[in-house]
Protein backbone atom coordinates (compact mmCIF):
# COMPACT_ATOMS: atom_id res chain seq x y z
CA UNK A 1 0.00 0.00 0.00
CA UNK A 2 2.37 1.85 0.89
CA UNK A 3 4.04 1.89 -2.87
CA UNK A 4 0.71 2.60 -3.94
CA UNK A 5 0.60 6.02 -2.49
CA UNK A 6 3.94 6.69 -3.45
CA UNK A 7 2.93 5.75 -7.37
CA UNK A 8 0.13 8.77 -6.67
CA UNK A 9 2.32 10.96 -4.66
CA UNK A 10 5.30 10.65 -7.91
CA UNK A 11 2.37 11.73 -10.69
CA UNK A 12 0.44 14.25 -8.62
CA UNK A 13 2.02 17.12 -11.07
CA UNK A 14 1.80 15.29 -13.55
CA UNK A 15 -2.23 14.86 -13.07
CA UNK A 16 -3.07 18.24 -12.22
CA UNK A 17 -0.92 19.44 -15.14
CA UNK A 18 -2.50 16.99 -17.75
CA UNK A 19 -6.23 17.95 -16.22
CA UNK A 20 -5.33 21.96 -16.62
CA UNK A 21 -4.49 20.49 -20.14
CA UNK A 22 -7.71 18.25 -21.25
CA UNK A 23 -9.75 21.06 -19.30
CA UNK A 24 -8.45 24.25 -21.49
CA UNK A 25 -8.86 22.07 -24.33
CA UNK A 26 -12.18 21.29 -24.27
CA UNK A 27 -12.78 24.50 -23.12
CA UNK A 28 -11.51 26.53 -26.04
CA UNK A 29 -13.11 23.82 -28.31
CA UNK A 30 -16.53 24.53 -27.13
CA UNK A 31 -16.18 28.42 -26.74
CA UNK A 32 -16.09 27.92 -30.55
CA UNK A 33 -19.54 26.30 -30.51
CA UNK A 34 -21.58 29.44 -30.91
CA UNK A 35 -20.36 31.13 -33.56
CA UNK A 36 -20.59 27.40 -35.78
CA UNK A 37 -24.48 26.86 -34.36
CA UNK A 38 -25.31 30.57 -35.11
CA UNK A 39 -28.67 31.60 -36.80
CA UNK A 40 -27.21 31.83 -39.95
CA UNK A 41 -24.74 28.88 -39.35
CA UNK A 42 -22.26 30.24 -42.19
CA UNK A 43 -18.94 28.40 -40.58
CA UNK A 44 -21.22 25.00 -40.59
CA UNK A 45 -22.12 25.51 -44.37
CA UNK A 46 -18.78 26.58 -45.32
CA UNK A 47 -17.36 23.57 -43.55
CA UNK A 48 -19.63 21.23 -45.91
CA UNK A 49 -18.33 22.97 -48.56
CA UNK A 50 -15.11 21.63 -47.99
CA UNK A 51 -14.03 18.56 -50.07
CA UNK A 52 -13.57 15.44 -48.20
CA UNK A 53 -10.27 14.73 -47.87
CA UNK A 54 -9.92 18.17 -45.72
CA UNK A 55 -12.75 17.55 -43.57
CA UNK A 56 -11.10 14.22 -42.76
CA UNK A 57 -7.79 15.50 -41.78
CA UNK A 58 -9.30 17.74 -39.29
CA UNK A 59 -11.94 14.97 -37.99
CA UNK A 60 -15.48 16.73 -39.54
CA UNK A 61 -16.68 14.46 -41.90
CA UNK A 62 -19.60 12.87 -40.80
CA UNK A 63 -20.50 14.95 -37.65
CA UNK A 64 -23.50 17.82 -37.97
CA UNK A 65 -21.43 20.95 -36.52
CA UNK A 66 -24.72 22.99 -35.93
CA UNK A 67 -25.60 20.84 -32.59
CA UNK A 68 -23.55 20.02 -29.87
CA UNK A 69 -23.51 15.73 -30.17
CA UNK A 70 -21.67 16.61 -33.59
CA UNK A 71 -19.87 19.41 -32.32
CA UNK A 72 -17.91 17.32 -29.45
CA UNK A 73 -18.06 14.29 -31.77
CA UNK A 74 -15.51 16.35 -33.54
CA UNK A 75 -13.47 17.52 -30.84
CA UNK A 76 -13.48 13.90 -29.00
CA UNK A 77 -10.19 13.01 -31.60
CA UNK A 78 -8.39 15.49 -30.23
CA UNK A 79 -9.17 14.58 -26.47
CA UNK A 80 -8.32 11.39 -27.38
CA UNK A 81 -4.77 11.83 -28.99
CA UNK A 82 -4.24 14.13 -25.45
CA UNK A 83 -5.84 11.64 -23.20
CA UNK A 84 -3.23 8.26 -25.18
CA UNK A 85 -0.21 10.56 -24.65
CA UNK A 86 -0.65 10.75 -21.01
CA UNK A 87 -1.82 7.03 -20.72
CA UNK A 88 1.32 5.84 -22.71
CA UNK A 89 3.91 7.55 -20.99
CA UNK A 90 1.89 6.95 -17.73
CA UNK A 91 2.53 2.98 -18.35
CA UNK A 92 5.84 3.39 -20.27
CA UNK A 93 7.03 5.54 -16.82
CA UNK A 94 5.24 3.83 -13.75
CA UNK A 95 7.22 0.86 -14.78
CA UNK A 96 10.75 2.22 -16.16
CA UNK A 97 11.21 4.77 -14.03
CA UNK A 98 12.94 2.83 -11.19
CA UNK A 99 15.60 2.13 -13.25
CA UNK A 100 15.69 4.90 -15.34
CA UNK A 101 16.23 7.07 -11.72
CA UNK A 102 18.29 4.14 -10.42
CA UNK A 103 16.09 3.19 -7.70
CA UNK A 104 15.63 -0.39 -8.40
CA UNK A 105 17.64 -1.25 -5.91
CA UNK A 106 15.67 0.42 -2.99
CA UNK A 107 12.53 -1.15 -4.20
CA UNK A 108 13.64 -4.29 -4.84
CA UNK A 109 15.62 -5.70 -2.12
CA UNK A 110 12.27 -5.10 0.05
CA UNK A 111 10.53 -8.26 1.11
CA UNK A 112 8.18 -7.34 -2.19
CA UNK A 113 7.23 -9.79 -4.61
CA UNK A 114 8.58 -8.47 -7.91
CA UNK A 115 5.08 -9.25 -9.58
CA UNK A 116 3.64 -7.94 -6.76
CA UNK A 117 4.95 -4.33 -6.94
CA UNK A 118 4.01 -4.64 -10.99
CA UNK A 119 0.70 -5.32 -9.37
CA UNK A 120 0.72 -1.97 -7.26
CA UNK A 121 2.03 0.30 -9.38
CA UNK A 122 -0.40 -0.24 -12.22
CA UNK A 123 -3.11 -0.11 -10.24
CA UNK A 124 -1.61 3.04 -8.68
CA UNK A 125 -1.68 3.99 -13.09
CA UNK A 126 -5.29 2.63 -13.42
CA UNK A 127 -6.38 4.81 -10.35
CA UNK A 128 -4.47 7.96 -11.74
CA UNK A 129 -6.22 7.51 -15.38
CA UNK A 130 -9.22 7.02 -13.68
CA UNK A 131 -8.79 10.41 -12.01
CA UNK A 132 -8.25 12.39 -15.67
CA UNK A 133 -10.76 10.56 -17.04
CA UNK A 134 -13.40 12.30 -14.22
CA UNK A 135 -12.07 15.37 -14.76
CA UNK A 136 -12.37 15.47 -18.62
CA UNK A 137 -16.24 13.87 -18.34
CA UNK A 138 -16.84 16.77 -15.37
CA UNK A 139 -15.33 19.67 -17.56
CA UNK A 140 -17.36 18.55 -20.66
CA UNK A 141 -20.54 18.51 -18.58
CA UNK A 142 -20.34 21.71 -17.54
CA UNK A 143 -18.33 23.43 -19.83
CA UNK A 144 -21.20 21.73 -22.78
CA UNK A 145 -23.71 23.16 -20.68
CA UNK A 146 -21.77 26.86 -20.41
CA UNK A 147 -21.09 27.25 -24.16
CA UNK A 148 -24.32 25.30 -25.72
CA UNK A 149 -27.08 26.63 -23.48
CA UNK A 150 -30.55 24.35 -24.07
CA UNK A 151 -28.27 21.30 -25.01
CA UNK A 152 -28.27 18.24 -23.07
CA UNK A 153 -26.16 15.40 -24.49
CA UNK A 154 -25.14 14.06 -21.12
CA UNK A 155 -25.98 10.61 -22.50
CA UNK A 156 -23.27 10.98 -25.57
CA UNK A 157 -21.06 12.85 -23.53
CA UNK A 158 -21.13 9.32 -21.02
CA UNK A 159 -20.58 7.08 -23.75
CA UNK A 160 -17.48 9.20 -24.87
CA UNK A 161 -16.01 9.07 -21.98
CA UNK A 162 -16.56 5.13 -21.45
CA UNK A 163 -14.87 5.10 -24.57
CA UNK A 164 -12.35 7.35 -23.80
CA UNK A 165 -11.21 5.31 -20.77
CA UNK A 166 -11.07 2.02 -22.69
CA UNK A 167 -8.52 4.01 -25.05
CA UNK A 168 -6.42 5.02 -21.74
CA UNK A 169 -6.09 1.56 -20.47
CA UNK A 170 -5.67 0.05 -24.36
CA UNK A 171 -2.23 2.82 -24.65
CA UNK A 172 -1.57 2.48 -20.96
CA UNK A 173 -0.67 -1.19 -20.98
CA UNK A 174 0.89 -0.73 -24.24
CA UNK A 175 3.35 1.89 -22.52
CA UNK A 176 3.84 -0.70 -20.00
CA UNK A 177 4.38 -3.86 -22.27
CA UNK A 178 6.85 -1.53 -24.38
CA UNK A 179 8.88 -0.90 -20.42
CA UNK A 180 9.00 -4.00 -19.74
CA UNK A 181 10.74 -5.42 -23.28
CA UNK A 182 12.86 -2.11 -23.71
CA UNK A 183 16.27 -2.78 -21.82
CA UNK A 184 16.78 0.60 -22.09
CA UNK A 185 14.36 2.29 -19.74
CA UNK A 186 15.43 6.26 -21.12
CA UNK A 187 14.22 5.64 -24.20
CA UNK A 188 10.37 3.71 -22.91
CA UNK A 189 8.45 6.48 -23.74
CA UNK A 190 9.63 7.08 -27.23
CA UNK A 191 8.98 4.12 -28.44
CA UNK A 192 5.81 3.75 -26.63
CA UNK A 193 4.44 7.49 -27.78
CA UNK A 194 5.77 6.40 -31.20
CA UNK A 195 3.56 3.31 -31.44
CA UNK A 196 0.58 5.98 -30.44
CA UNK A 197 1.78 8.20 -32.94
CA UNK A 198 1.63 5.49 -35.80
CA UNK A 199 -1.80 4.09 -34.91
CA UNK A 200 -3.02 7.76 -34.60
CA UNK A 201 -1.59 8.36 -38.71
CA UNK A 202 -3.10 5.29 -39.53
CA UNK A 203 -6.54 6.44 -38.90
CA UNK A 204 -6.46 9.38 -40.63
CA UNK A 205 -4.96 6.92 -43.71
CA UNK A 206 -8.14 4.70 -43.21
CA UNK A 207 -10.40 7.19 -43.24
CA UNK A 208 -9.43 9.20 -46.22
CA UNK A 209 -8.94 5.59 -48.32
CA UNK A 210 -12.27 3.19 -47.85
CA UNK A 211 -10.28 0.64 -49.24
CA UNK A 212 -7.33 0.53 -46.00
CA UNK A 213 -10.32 -0.67 -43.94
CA UNK A 214 -8.96 -3.88 -43.32
CA UNK A 215 -6.37 -2.23 -41.67
CA UNK A 216 -8.73 -0.50 -38.95
CA UNK A 217 -7.89 -3.60 -36.55
CA UNK A 218 -4.40 -2.22 -36.26
CA UNK A 219 -5.48 0.95 -34.61
CA UNK A 220 -7.49 0.88 -31.25
CA UNK A 221 -8.82 4.64 -32.40
CA UNK A 222 -11.31 2.92 -35.09
CA UNK A 223 -12.34 0.79 -32.30
CA UNK A 224 -14.19 3.91 -30.46
CA UNK A 225 -14.67 6.11 -33.00
CA UNK A 226 -16.86 8.88 -32.63
CA UNK A 227 -19.01 8.90 -35.22
CA UNK A 228 -20.09 5.05 -34.67
CA UNK A 229 -20.47 5.78 -30.64
CA UNK A 230 -23.16 8.51 -32.05
CA UNK A 231 -24.47 6.42 -34.89
CA UNK A 232 -24.88 2.97 -32.74
CA UNK A 233 -25.45 4.34 -29.48
CA UNK A 234 -23.13 1.92 -27.56
CA UNK A 235 -19.12 1.14 -27.82
CA UNK A 236 -19.86 -1.98 -29.63
CA UNK A 237 -19.41 -5.81 -28.26
CA UNK A 238 -16.72 -6.77 -30.72
CA UNK A 239 -14.47 -3.80 -29.93
CA UNK A 240 -14.24 -3.91 -26.25
CA UNK A 241 -13.86 -7.43 -26.96
CA UNK A 242 -10.64 -6.97 -29.12
CA UNK A 243 -9.56 -4.53 -26.65
CA UNK A 244 -9.87 -6.71 -23.55
CA UNK A 245 -7.95 -9.00 -25.72
CA UNK A 246 -5.05 -6.41 -26.19
CA UNK A 247 -5.29 -5.49 -22.65
CA UNK A 248 -5.23 -9.28 -21.31
CA UNK A 249 -1.86 -10.04 -23.71
CA UNK A 250 -0.35 -6.79 -22.83
CA UNK A 251 -0.37 -7.50 -19.23
CA UNK A 252 0.64 -11.20 -19.68
CA UNK A 253 3.83 -9.97 -21.22
CA UNK A 254 4.51 -7.09 -19.23
CA UNK A 255 4.25 -9.26 -16.12
CA UNK A 256 6.51 -12.10 -17.79
CA UNK A 257 9.39 -10.12 -19.47
CA UNK A 258 10.03 -7.84 -16.06
CA UNK A 259 9.87 -10.52 -13.62
CA UNK A 260 12.47 -12.27 -15.67
CA UNK A 261 14.73 -9.50 -15.98
CA UNK A 262 17.80 -8.55 -14.96
CA UNK A 263 17.35 -4.82 -13.66
CA UNK A 264 19.77 -1.88 -14.08
CA UNK A 265 20.36 -0.56 -10.97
Amino acid sequence: MNLFFRELKSYRRGLLFWSLGIIALIGSSLAKFSTISGPDQSVAKLVAQFPQSIQTIFGLNGFDLSNASGYYGVIFMYLALMATIHAVLLGSGIISKEERDRTSEFLFVKPLLRSRAITIKILAGLFILLVFNLVSFASSVYLVDYFAKGSSILSEIILFSAGLFCLQVVFFFVGTTVAAVNKRPKTSGSIAAGVLLFTFILTYFININASLGFLKYLTPFKYFDAKDMIASGTLGMLNMLISLSLVAIMTFVTYKTYEKRDLNI
